[in-house]
C-alpha cells in the first residue's frame, strides 16, 4: 500500500495502529500496580506508532531514535514488572520486542556514529578533509544496506502482528500470575533494581575493562526505565508526591548522570573501535592520507574515553547516597 505521499504504508493499518487504541490510559495511586504497568505500555505504544511513519521515510533520524526508546522501554517496563504478570506471555512480548529493537539498532546506531564522525572532519585541516570524507563515505553506504534491512522487518508479517498483539495487551488488562503468586509493590521493583546495579558496581570496583562499564551503563538505564514506570504511582490521595516519590526522583536524577557519563563513554569506544575498522573496510591498501586521518580520530576519542573513565566513580558515589535512604 502507498500513502498520498508516495511513501510506502503498512498493509492494512490506519494510522499504523494508532486508530485503535483510543483514549490514552491512566493510572492513579489507588490503581492496583498492574494497572500502571499498562498505562506505560499504552504511553510507549502511542510513541512507538507516532514515531514509525517518520523512521520509514527517513526524514528525521530522531524518528527512529524515539522509536527504538519507546521499544526499550516497553521492554524495560515488562522485564522489570515480571512478579506482576503471566511469564509466558510477558517474556513473549518481550522477546519479540526484543526482534524489533535489534532491526532498529544498526540504522540507528550508523546514524550516530556518521553525524560523530562528520563533525570530527570537519575539524580536520583542508588537505585532511578528502581523506575525512572517505571514511565518512563508508559509513553512509553500509546505512544503505542497514536501512534496507530494517525496512523490510517493518513490513513483515511478524511485525504487524507484535503491533497488532501490543494494541490488544492494552487495551484490555494484562495478563497477571496465579491468585496465589504473592506480587511485589512497585517500590520494591525499583529496589530490587537498585541492588542489582549496587552488587555489580562493587563486583566491578572503580577501574573495571570497558565492556564492564557498558554493563553498568544498561544495568542503569533499567533503573531509570523502572522509576519512570514506578515513580507516578507514589503519590497521595491529592496527587502531590510521597516522600518515597521524591526520593526515588532524586535517586533518578542521579542514575541519569551516571548513565550520561557512561553512554558517553561507550560512545567513545565505540567510535574508536569503528575508525579503525573502517581502515580495513577501504580496501586495499588504504592511502597514508587516509591512515593518517584515521589515526588522529583514533587518539581524539582514546582521550575522550579516558577523561569519561575519570569521572564514572565520582558519578557512582553520587548515585549511592541517594540509593542508601530508599
Amino acid at each position: 500500500m502507498v500513502g498520498t505521499d508516495g511513501a510506502a504504508q503498512p498493509p492494512g493499518n490506519d494510522l499504523y495502529g494508532a486508530a485503535d487504541l483510543g483514549e490514552p490510559l491512566t493510572a492513579g495511586p489507588q490503581d492496583p500496580a498492574v494497572a500502571h504497568v499498562r498505562a506505560l505500555l499504552d504511553k510507549r505504544l502511542r510513541a512507538m506508532l507516532r514515531h514509525e511513519p517518520g523512521v520509514r521515510d527517513g526524514s528525521d533520524i530522531e524518528d527512529l531514535h524515539q522509536m527504538r526508546v519507546s521499544v526499550r522501554r516497553m521492554r524495560a517496563a515488562l522485564k522489570a514488572a515480571r512478579p506482576l504478570l503471566d511469564h509466558t506471555w510477558a517474556d513473549l512480548l518481550r522477546a519479540e520486542l526484543g526482534r524489533l529493537g535489534r532491526a532498529l539498532g544498526p540504522v540507528r546506531d550508523l546514524d550516530v556514529m556518521i553525524d560523530r564522525l562528520r563533525g570530527e572532519v570537519s575539524t580536520l585541516p583542508s588537505a585532511e578533509l578528502a581523506a575525512g570524507e572517505r571514511l565518512v563515505a563508508v559509513l553512509e553506504a553500509e546505512r544503505v544496506g542497514a536501512r534496507a534491512e530494517m525496512l523490510d522487518e517493518l513490513d513483515s508479517d511478524r511485525y504487524a502482528a507484535l503491533r497488532r498483539s501490543l494494541v490488544e495487551a492494552v487495551s484490555a488488562p494484562l495478563p497477571e500470575p496465579p491468585a496465589e503468586v504473592a506480587r511485589p509493590e512497585l517500590i520494591e521493583l525499583v529496589r530490587a533494581e537498585t541492588r542489582k546495579l549496587v552488587k555489580a558496581v562493587r563486583r566491578a570496583g572503580p577501574n573495571p575493562p570497558d565492556m564492564t562499564l557498558h554493563d553498568l551503563r544498561i544495568r542503569t538505564k533499567r533503573l531509570r526505565y523502572t522509576g519512570e514506570l514506578v515513580e507516578p504511582a507514589m503519590r497521595d490521595e491529592d496527587g502531590s508526591r510521597t516522600e518515597d516519590a521524591r526520593q526515588v526522583r532524586r535517586m533518578l536524577k542521579a542514575a541519569a548522570g551516571l548513565q550520561e557519563v557512561l553512554g558517553d563513554h561507550q560512545d567513545a569506544c565505540v567510535a574508536e573501535h569503528r575508525i579503525r575498522a573502517l581502515l580495513d573496510e577501504l580496501g586495499p591498501g588504504p592511502d597514508a592520507h587516509e591512515v593518517f586521518v584515521g589515526g588522529r580520530l583514533v587518539e581524539r576519542e582514546r582521550a575522550r574515553a579516558e577523561a569519561l573513565r575519570e569521572q564514572w566513580w565520582a558519578a557512582w558515589e553520587h548515585l549511592a547516597e541517594q540509593a542508601e535512604v530508599l
